[in-house]
């Protein structure tokens, strides 16, 4: 129903409320009350926004209006057992008013206790807490009312014995002219309140205190691992021997061969060693041998004269040249051309090549580190490769331990990639929660330290201001690449990540070349039951596969599979 607020004056209502004084003592209704400085709620006010930021701040302002409104409105309903609704409504604003707080002005008001209703408009005038907010803060782009709102919303939830929000769509304090305030019942807000309500969600400021805290510590621990191992982050025994074995080879002239998965951080190690290395303050060098294609790499390597091929208006070092003196990495070194090889070993015996185009011999003193992912001693047997290349690279290998060998290294390495990542994109170092951490060890990395420190990335991207990240924030699938060929791709679903065991793998695949089932049957049955098990949901059953989103729509659209968004949210294929 519609109703016309009236207010009592002051002075009535207070006769009517009785207000006791005795020596210590402010009683309103057998409440106790304290009489405080408007300057010393903008202290409070100021400290907390300083000391917890102004969400936060906000949140236990509005809670704290919120918990005297409902006590107000509990006093209110005893005292006037045979008032109308809409006088009960209107002795909280008017409380308001006695206790120096605010001059509410009714707009509009539809009040019906017994049903359930409410919507309510008012014009806040003379606000102390907007006028606080200007003198500390100024004018800012947000309303700041915030334990008014929280007083009426928790005033008008008791009286209507169901959860009423206000939200303040003008206020002073960003500039608008005057306060204006509407209620309404949470479900008519919709979405429209998400803000709204999570103020009136406790937050556990204690056990978040104690997270920064271990932040912090978890932090001098990694500057100082980084400081005694120079960019080398790790403590667990696979790493320390991979580096142990890197230092010692060191001082040495021996070439040294890298071995390990993609994404475990060769070029990394590569510039380790040469950091450790007397030739510490000539040239590093890194090639990626596969990214260069077939009838350039020999220029990459060797240099261009003037004139060797159309194109070439210039003379150009090589970068056996430029790194004379120094450290020559090069990064996928089985993909090197068979011409390639041959002259990569001529350097490596004699010192000595000529570039492309040119007759004349030059010398290059290079201490060349190696990398690859592949089996250099399989590509050896198929013809791949040369053997005396192979056994002059091999003198000294190094393997390089996958991350999921080496799971005590995940905590180190999020805590520097995040402060790297939110240096980079200016944001406020964040933290992790303690399941976001348990659920990156329990994952399995296929891409190793690179899908790492893109997720961790990724995941400072996607937050909010004041957040931390947690499992939302954290997709390992969306920023790997395709899954190591020999083992299967983990999936990630909540705060577990699982992988089928190798063994398993092996029965699988035995039985199913024992059946008369054919890959290409195979292949729609496995995606349509992904798609079934993730919920329609692509982009998990795309990580369920070990594949990215478009690689599965892909896959879906070759096989004619189509998805039913209906309400049993399955697939089905034409």
């Amino acid at each position: 129903m519609s109703s016309r607020i009236s207010f009592y004056p002051l002075p009535e209502l207070a006769a009517r409320f009785k207000l006791a004084f005795r020596p210590g003592h402010i009683v309103l209704e057998g409440q106790r009350m304290v009489l405080l400085h408007a300057g010393a709620m903008g202290a409070l006010r100021r400290e907390l926004i300083e000391s917890l930021g102004t969400d936060r701040a906000r949140g236990m302002l509005v809670r704290m209006g919120y918990a005297a409104g409902r006590g107000d409105a509990a006093m209110v309903r005893c005292r006037l057992p045979e008032a109308s609704d809409a006088e009960l409504l209107s002795v909280g604003p008017q409380l308001h008013a006695l206790e120096g707080v605010v001059h509410v002005v009714p707009r509009h008001l539809e009040i019906d206790i017994v049903r359930g209703t409410y919507h309510g408009e008012f014009v806040w005038e003379d606000s102390y807490e907007a006028a606080l907010h200007l003198e500390l803060f100024g004018t800012g782009d947000a309303p700041a009312c915030w334990m008014q709102l929280g007083y009426a919303s928790g005033y008008t939830s008791e009286l209507m014995g169901r959860p009423i929000i206000y939200r303040e769509l003008e206020c002073r304090g960003r500039g608008d002219a005057h306060c204006r305030v509407v209620g309404r019942p949470v479900a008519d807000w919709g979405n429209a309140i998400d803000d709204e309500l999570a103020c009136y969600q406790p937050q556990d400021f204690a056990g978040q205190f104690a997270e920064l805290q271990d932040e912090v510590r978890r932090l001098r621990r990694s500057l100082e691992r980084r400081e005694t191992q120079e960019g080398m982050i790790g403590i667990s025994s696979a790493f320390r021997e991979s580096w142990r074995m890197v230092r010692k080879a060191a001082q040495s002239k021996v070439s040294v061969l890298l071995l390990g998965e993609t994404g475990v951080g060769k070029e990394m190690y590569a510039q380790a060693l040469h950091r450790h290395s007397p030739r510490a303050e000539a040239p590093f060098v890194a090639m990626n041998c596969a990214a260069i294609p077939d009838e350039l790499i020999e220029a990459e390597l060797f240099g261009v004269e003037k004139g060797a091929y159309t194109g070439a208006q210039q003379s150009r070092l090589g970068r056996f040249e430029r790194a004379d003196g120094g450290t020559l990495f090069l990064d996928e070194v089985g993909e090197l051309s068979p011409a390639a090889q041959a002259k990569v070993l001529r350097v490596l015996q004699e010192g000595e090549f000529e570039r492309v185009g040119d007759q004349t011999t030059r010398h290059a003193d290079v201490r060349l580190v190696a990398a690859t992912n592949v089996d250099l001693a399989q590509a050896v047997a198929e013809g791949r490769f040369r053997a005396d290349l192979y056994y002059r690279l091999n003198i000294y290998p190094v393997r390089i331990p996958p991350l999921r060998e080496r799971r005590e290294d995940i905590e180190p390495l999020v805590e520097h990639f995040l402060a790297e990542a939110c240096a980079r994109h200016d944001k406020r170092m964040p933290g992790i929660t303690s399941r976001a951490m348990k659920a990156l060890v329990a994952y399995d990395w296929p891409g190793n330290v690179r899908e790492l420190r893109n997720t961790i990335e990724r995941s400072v991207i996607l937050l909010e201001p004041h957040e931390r990240i947690d499992l939302k924030h954290i997709d390992p699938g969306a920023t790997s690449g395709p899954p190591a060929p020999t083992r299967a791709a983990p999936a990630m679903a909540g705060s577990e990540a699982a992988a089928i065991p190798g063994a398993d793998l092996e029965t699988l695949v035995q039985a199913l070349l024992d059946s008369t089932v054919k890959l290409d049957e195979l292949e729609p049955r496995l995606i349509e039951l992904a798609v079934r098990r993730a919920g329609g949901n692509l982009s998990q059953a795309a990580r369920t596969l070990g594949m990215t989103r478009p690689q599965l729509a892909y896959r879906m659209n070759k096989h004619g599979i189509v998805f039913e968004g209906d309400a049993d949210r399955g697939s089905r294929r034409h």
